[in-house]
């Protein structure tokens, strides 16, 4: 065998497809795994002694808006974690395309601080990704908020017959430049007025590219059933697999009713692909609402560009510091970004065990207080979920995190453990391992991460990334169209 340049050595190895963990040494040659045997010769350019450890494919967070922070950032709130990939452009939120110099509007500012931060073409946001050098490896995908933003003078409508003409065609575009399908976020102000044939006309590119439909539904609340109809619908009319983002039901009165969602998820994925991503809190962040600010009874602000000051305290703490009512005080915060306290922890429970369930953060890396999950997610899963609480064993939690995923986006060769994978890998200490980010210290990294490999390098060691940017930008075109095709030994 050739002179590996890292040897792993006597690691607890999951290969990321639930199998039963082995104990062997895994070489890595450049990008890739180049050998896994129970032992292989010492030599190496780096021996790493992995006894008591596990060694898990690196972890695919399948939603994130990272958009903006892969553009230079160091990405320690994922690498910290065990992340390799991320998923960007979710919630019908990206960075382009914009052709024009538009203002932005929210949720747009949680991942641009204003019309520099876009671009006007979609491969020019991918080169400037590429060109910047990510610290992980980045997937993306088309906002439908962005894409209205382009092509419309004012958001409160359906767009006409143009409009969604030209949507359609700056959708294609991108796809052909390498995003991996459309998202939306039909809940929100921007896109709410959007009808269901407003999508499906827009996403008419998204077969002929065997790309993704992706969604924030119109509903997490009282009217989820028929939100999720409305998904299912825009997939089948696209000809396109389905995702439903960070799965939940919201608000006191609809506790439970994941009995009801999640049956109905199953039943639909037998005849059209359907897949889900869910995140491990009971609370949820987004921009500031004044109607959820005013019905939610715990309300914490995370960033404010009114009163930077009052960033992260709750919102009665800012009433009685400013002698005024709740709806008083949100004017005078705006624009600003808000953690709800709106789930009960036994739906949050039951969509984890959902047997087809991805793992995304769903994390603002630009928030001045962040939602722990941005810095939490994964090892939550992992210390909290699986080991403590038992919802599943450790390869189960694993295969969530990695080849399910990669499976579902089409990211062929990662996401598993095997001779000439991609050498993403994360070396842990499963009875370490352990989120540490809560809502007081929501930016502390977790516990039991010892190494994190991104294309073969080196990206983080005992918790510190080393600089090392060795991500790659994942291209539609460059990863082909077999999506939803299970992973394999």
């Amino acid at each position: 065998m050739t002179r590996p340049d890292v040897l792993i050595r006597g690691a607890e190895v999951h290969d990321g497809i639930a199998a039963a963990p082995q104990i062997a040494d895994v070489a890595i040659s450049g990008t890739r795994i180049m050998r896994i045997a129970s032992e292989l010769p010492p030599e190496a350019g780096r021996v790493v002694d992995a006894r008591g450890l596990a060694l898990a494919p690196g972890f695919i967070d399948v939603h994130t808006h990272d958009d903006r922070a892969v553009l230079g950032g160091d990405m320690s709130a994922k690498l910290s974690q065990g992340v390799t990939t991320v998923v960007t452009g979710n919630c019908g939120i990206s960075l382009g395309p914009v052709p024009g110099h538009r203002e932005v509007p929210a949720p747009l500012d949680l991942i641009a601080t204003g019309p520099q931060d876009l671009f006007a073409r979609f491969s020019d946001y991918l080169r400037a990704v590429e060109d910047a050098g990510p610290a992980v490896n980045t997937v993306s995908l088309v906002g439908h908020t962005t894409l209205r933003l382009a092509a419309m003078d004012r958001l409160d409508r359906e767009a006409t017959v143009r409009e969604c003409s030209l949507m359609r065609g700056l959708l294609d575009q991108a796809l052909a430049d390498g995003a991996i399908g459309l998202s939306t976020g039909l809940f929100y102000k921007p896109a709410n007025a959007a009808s269901t044939q407003e999508v499906i006309t827009v996403g008419e590119p998204l077969a002929r590219y065997g790309g993704l439909y992706v969604t924030h539904l119109r509903d997490e609340a009282d009217e989820i059933l028929s939100a999720m109809e409305e998904a299912f619908a825009i997939g089948e009319a696209t000809g396109s697999p389905l995702i439903l983002s960070h799965h939940k039901v919201s608000m006191k009165q609809n506790f439970g009713r994941t009995r009801d969602t999640l049956p109905i998820i199953e039943e639909r994925a037998r005849s059209q692909p359907v897949g889900l991503d869910v995140y491990p809190y009971t609370a949820s962040s987004t921009v500031l609402d004044a109607r959820r600010a005013l019905s939610v009874e715990r309300v914490l602000i995370t960033w404010s560009q009114a009163r930077p000051d009052l960033a992260g305290l709750s919102l009665d703490e800012i009433t009685s510091r400013l002698g005024c009512s709740r709806a008083e005080a949100v004017p005078q915060l705006q624009p600003a970004g808000a953690i709800y306290f709106t789930m009960d922890e036994e739906d949050v429970r039951r969509v984890l065990r959902f047997s087809d369930a991805m793992i995304g953060s769903d994390g603002l890396p630009h928030d001045i207080r962040p939602h722990p999950r941005l810095w939490g997610t994964f090892p939550r899963v992992l210390g909290h979920y699986a080991r403590d609480v038992g919802l599943f064993g450790l390869p189960e939690a694993i295969r969530r995190m990695t080849s399910l995923p990669a499976a579902r986006f089409g990211l062929a060769g990662r996401g598993i453990i095997q001779d000439g994978a991609q050498a993403d890998l994360v070396l842990f200490d499963p009875a370490a391992i352990l989120d540490r980010a809560d809502f007081d210290t929501p930016t502390r990294s977790a516990a039991g991460i010892r190494e994190v490999y991104v294309n073969g390098s080196l990206a983080l060691a005992d918790a510190v990334t080393t600089g090392v940017r060795a991500g790659s930008v994942l291209r539609n075109c460059d990863l082909g169209v077999k999506r939803f095709q299970a992973a394999t030994g």
